[in-house]
């Protein structure tokens, strides 16, 4: 059994993406996290030190977000990563959105979902 912290739609103003363009101007960017772990300690005792602290989580990811990359997907890996080594959740799920996608069409947005867990470190 895990329980989960949840934060939606963290928001970012980024440069991530294949096209130079995107790199050079940059876009908004939104980022969900999972993270799971066992909160009984953390419930029971009212203890911050107990549980994994979500201002950090947001902290890691703001900083992955300042990188430019081509892919989405290396940006959520890196929050995983991230993550995983700095707090204390057994697994993490990060969804990172990017609302403006240039397809040459309408599309809402285009999103990559991983989950990682403390074996994927290795």
């Amino acid at each position: 059994m895990s329980d989960v912290i949840r934060l939606h739609a963290l928001q970012f103003y980024a440069r991530h993406g294949a096209d130079p363009e995107e790199r050079v101007l940059g876009q908004r960017f939104e980022v969900d996290l999972a993270l799971h772990l066992d909160l009984r300690a953390a419930g029971r005792g009212d203890d911050l030190e107990r549980t994994a602290n979500y201002r950090e989580a947001y902290r890691l990811v703001a900083e992955v977000m300042a990188t430019p990359s081509l892919l989405i997907e290396a940006v959520a890996e890196r929050c995983a990563t991230a993550i995983l080594r700095a707090l204390p959740v057994d697994a993490v799920t990060v969804t990172v959105r990017k609302p403006s996608v240039p397809l040459g069409g309408v599309v809402g947005y285009a999103e990559v979902e991983i989950t990682r867990t403390r074996a994927d470190l290795v």
